[in-house]
């Protein structure tokens, strides 16, 4: 068993967790008041750090910058000018942390306004009002505390991949959730809001772009375990019912998401491995069927210390990237086109709908070969293939039908419906 991803029982510690997650709230609606905004509410998150979690710099007073710290179970704050003040995390009440956190904002020099009402929960109790006696389970927080670190960096390694706008991975305090997103680069539509406890008009703007987005909770929310998520808005047809890895993810209809149980994860011998199957299958999924520019957004992951190869524009727009040619395994009902670079293998496969016609179905690029326009070359091939023969193409793989889309050159040999 892998001791970077400890067990974690949302049901043993849930009252600890439900306290944790109102303590991250008031921090995160101090951060939220007195920083600019940036988009997607980016301006209130925190990060994962040794320690535990920081708000980072928040422009109040000198400088402040507030961090719970699961190693020694306090929050701790420090100020641009060398002043320092913490209180100790344990058993308490909503009510006396937000005491304690307004004192220590103060001691820090800065102005301790912020909203006082908990959001994203049913029956919220405003904080001062809040005098439930809350447990604190020490060891639970630090186990809770090493997942983060788990997950954390696999969530940055998946983010390397990716060339087009992209979240940090951050922790909401609204969900209390972990959540790396890809954008697309189009508008969305108008999202219908109805977020218990939250404002339309943050939502309305959250979700104003094409997303793909993917998490961690450590329960809660609807269901009573730990658990990956993935979803994509706006929701491509097809998405729900849509391939994803591992055989453990599923979709959980109420939630309108995939969901992937932590302790699928955790038990598996290389963990990172599944939870990168996860986020690139459902990431897969979003792109393909939402009809996202994969050839310009997606890249080879990152490597330490070596930066990654450019994807510069060229003078002849249409010369290809590499000068490795396409080569093609043809039937009398099915075949494919393929590349093989550095020893990745590029696919694209096709069935024949009678002596006229084929039929575009799966695409297939690697991803050490992302970022080089592979799958274009891929389909140009076929298309100049087709008007050789004197067929026509049905691109029904979402991949295809995109890269055809982009390029109105190529629509002559779309069979007309």
């Amino acid at each position: 068993m892998n001791n970077n991803w400890p067990q974690l029982d949302y049901l043993g510690w849930r009252d600890t967790c439900s306290a944790l997650h109102l303590y991250s709230q008031i921090v995160g609606k101090y951060r939220l008041a007195h920083t600019p905004w940036l988009n997607h509410s980016w301006n209130a998150t925190f990060y994962v750090t040794p320690w535990g979690l920081t708000s980072s710099l928040i422009p109040d007073g000198p400088g402040i910058e507030i961090q719970f710290d699961f190693q020694n179970h306090e929050v701790r704050g420090t100020s641009g000018d060398g002043r320092a003040a913490n209180f100790a995390l344990g058993p308490s009440t909503v009510a006396a942390f937000h005491a304690n956190f307004l004192q220590l904002v103060s001691d820090l020099g800065g102005t301790p306004t912020f909203s006082g009402q908990p959001n994203e929960m049913p029956f919220p109790v405003p904080f001062i009002e809040d005098h439930r006696d809350r447990p604190y389970d020490r060891d639970a927080v630090q186990r809770f505390h090493h997942a983060l670190l788990a997950v954390d960096r696999v969530f940055k390694e998946f983010r390397s991949s990716f060339l087009g706008k992209s979240s940090p991975a951050h922790l909401f305090w609204g969900g209390f959730d972990m959540a790396v997103t890809r954008f697309s680069g189009r508008r969305a539509p108008l999202h219908p809001g109805g977020i218990p406890t939250l404002p339309d008009h943050l939502t309305h703007e959250a979700y104003d772009r094409e997303v793909s987005s993917a998490g961690f909770w450590p329960g809660g929310g609807g269901i009573d375990f730990p658990a990956f998520y993935a979803y994509a808005y706006p929701e491509p047809k097809g998405f729900r019912g849509a391939l994803v890895r591992p055989e453990s993810a599923y979709w959980n209809e109420s939630l309108s998401e995939f969901i992937l149980p932590y302790d699928a994860v955790q038990s598996a011998p290389d963990p990172g491995a599944v939870l990168m199957k996860f986020l690139v299958s459902t990431y897969e999924a979003t792109a393909d069927l939402g009809g996202w520019d994969r050839e310009l957004l997606d890249c080879m992951p990152g490597r330490r210390g070596q930066a990654r190869p450019h994807n510069a524009g060229q003078p002849d727009p249409v010369s290809p990237p590499t000068t490795e040619r396409v080569e093609r395994e043809d039937s009398a009902s099915k075949g494919r086109y393929i590349m093989v670079i550095d020893g990745a293998e590029a696919e694209m496969t096709y069935s024949r709908a009678g002596e006229g016609m084929i039929i575009i179905d799966h695409t297939e690029v690697p991803t050490v070969l992302r970022g080089r326009k592979i799958g274009e070359r891929l389909v140009r091939q076929a298309v100049e293939d087709a008007r050789r023969e004197g067929i026509t193409i049905v691109p029904l793989c979402p991949f295809a039908k995109a890269q055809i889309g982009r390029h109105p050159e190529w629509q002559d040999v779309l069979a007309q419906s």
